[in-house]
């Protein structure tokens, strides 16, 4: 591990947190960019603890050159600017962080602030279960779909920026996404996922028209739904109702919902993290004729809810985000949503 850090106090303590209660060995703590960039030259490491707030170069503008540098390393950011703003967490996760920690004011071990810091590393450094039960990466027929359902959480954001910037401006079909994401977030995180795009971006409202040429996403304390309305168009309801995976919002009830709207002509897209929400969702999709997309093992930083659905025997494929972007550009959106 890595820990890169401008307070000494704070290399001191995420040090021994690392080590005794993360169960890593950390390889270095440097105050900067520039001295990460220079270790990271010559050693690799598995995981990259990372300030936002530091003097020259700060954590967000060094973010891109560290992963690159660090050759797949996960860099996990531990910042007090993780909490002061959802717009720096979004911005961090959209650039390729894994995940995030707010780390408190004060004494760094305020708090259940080294239980979670050691639970995320271990998460991190995991090995990642073997490919079972997948289906082909390739082959699929071409098809029209009426609307693409994507499900994410852990490092889903990152993935998800790489398969919507494959698409290009002839597809239609509306894209409805549900990223396990507190509330305070969501708003932040459409806007971003509007400027990466510059497609049209919205959080979802209850009642409110799916329409084409859109990109909804799941507010945080709602499950995102479809159903018909009398005009013959679709509708989006909200539902706080709880599911068995115990996620708000969750991806089941929108893929579940999606299935039993648009049968065949869904496409559900199962993105990087953990747990298994997404898989009894994507039996019902399957079960409808639709077709289920999975990231793959290597491209995930948490492979557990394509993972799950890949070992079910329920993925059409598992492919990159970008190849799965790839995939979605090559088909032919619907002319209008119904």
């Amino acid at each position: 591990m890595l820990i890169v850090d401008d307070s000494l106090v704070a290399r001191t303590v995420l040090t021994r947190i690392a080590q005794d209660g993360g169960g890593c060995q950390v390889a270095a703590a440097v105050a900067d960019v520039p001295s990460a960039l220079r270790f990271l030259a010559s050693e690799m490491v598995d995981v990259i603890l990372l300030d936002l707030e530091m003097p020259g170069i700060d954590g967000l503008s060094g973010l891109p050159d560290l992963l690159t540098a660090g050759g797949g390393a996960r860099v996990l950011v531990v910042s007090s600017a993780a909490g002061a703003g959802a717009a720096a967490t979004v911005q961090a996760l959209a650039l390729g962080a894994a995940d995030t920690l707010v780390k408190p004011g004060g004494s760094i071990c305020a708090g259940n602030f080294a239980k979670v810091l050691a639970e995320k590393i271990a998460r991190l450094t995991d090995p990642k279960e073997p490919l079972s039960g997948a289906a082909a990466a390739a082959g699929l027929a071409a098809r029209a779909f009426d609307a693409v359902a994507i499900g994410a959480s852990t490092g889903g954001i990152h993935a998800l920026n790489k398969v919507l910037i494959e698409l290009p401006p002839t597809f239609h079909a509306p894209i409805m996404v549900t990223q396990h994401l507190p509330l305070a977030f969501v708003s932040h995180f459409a806007g971003q996922l509007h400027t990466a795009t510059g497609r049209r971006c919205v959080v979802a409202t209850d009642r409110m028209a799916l329409e084409d040429d859109m990109i909804v996403v799941a507010p945080g304390d709602a499950h995102l739904m479809v159903a018909p309305r009398r005009t013959g168009r679709t509708t989006l309801r909200l539902s706080r109702t709880p599911v068995a995976n115990g996620n708000l919002p969750s991806v089941d009830p929108m893929f579940e919902s999606g299935a039993a709207h648009f049968g065949a002509r869904l496409l559900a897209i199962v993105l990087s993290g953990m747990g298994r929400d997404g898989l009894d969702g994507a039996r019902e999709v399957h079960r409808a004729g639709g077709t289920v997309v999975v990231q793959d093992r290597e491209s995930s930083v948490v492979w557990g809810m394509p993972g799950a659905v890949a070992a079910a025997g329920l993925a059409d494929a598992v492919l990159s985000p970008s190849a799965i972007g790839g995939f979605v550009a090559g088909q032919m959106g619907a002319a209008a949503c119904r």
